[in-house]
C-alpha cells in the first residue's frame, strides 16, 4: 500500500503503539516521579510520532523531511534512555523493559532506512 497520510506509515503505527504501551506503563511509576521521569518518558515517547508526521508534511524537500525523521529518531533514542532509567529504577521488568526496547529498535530501523532514501518519498 502506498501511504497517502502520515497515519498510513508503518512506522507511524509502530510509534504510535510504542507510545501508547509506555503511557499505560508509566501509570504505574510512583507518584514522586510524575513530574520527572514519568513527563520525560511519555513527552519523547510522544514526539517520535509528532516529528514524523511533521516530517510527512515536509517530504517535497528531502533534507527537511529527513532531518525531522532524524528528530524522530532521536526522540527514540531518547525514549530508550527512559527505559533503561526506568528499569533500573525497578518500575518495569526485564520482561517489558526487553519489549519496549525492541519496538523502539524497530521503529528506528524503519526510520534509519527512510532517512536513507529520503528522495524516493516526495510526493508525485
Amino acid at each position: 500500500m502506498i501511504a497517502k497520510r502520515f497515519e498510513d506509515l508503518e512506522v507511524y503505527q509502530l510509534a504510535l503503539a510504542l507510545q501508547r504501551e509506555i503511557f499505560q506503563l508509566s501509570k504505574i511509576f510512583p507518584k514522586e516521579e510524575r513530574y520527572s521521569l514519568t513527563d520525560q518518558i511519555r513527552r519523547s515517547s510522544r514526539s517520535v510520532g509528532a516529528n514524523i508526521a511533521e516530517a510527512w508534511h515536509k517530504r517535497r524537500y528531502p533534507a527537511h523531511f529527513a532531518s525531522k525523521l532524524t528528530d524522530a529518531d532521536a526522540e527514540c533514542g531518547e525514549s530508550r534512555h527512559w527505559l533503561l532509567t526506568s528499569r533500573d529504577c525497578d518500575y518495569l521488568s526485564q520482561e517489558q523493559f526487553d519489549n519496549l526496547t525492541e519496538q523502539c529498535l524497530v521503529v528506528g530501523a524503519k526510520l534509519g532506512h527512510m532517512i536513507q532514501n529520503a528522495e524516493t518519498w516526495q510526493p508525485r
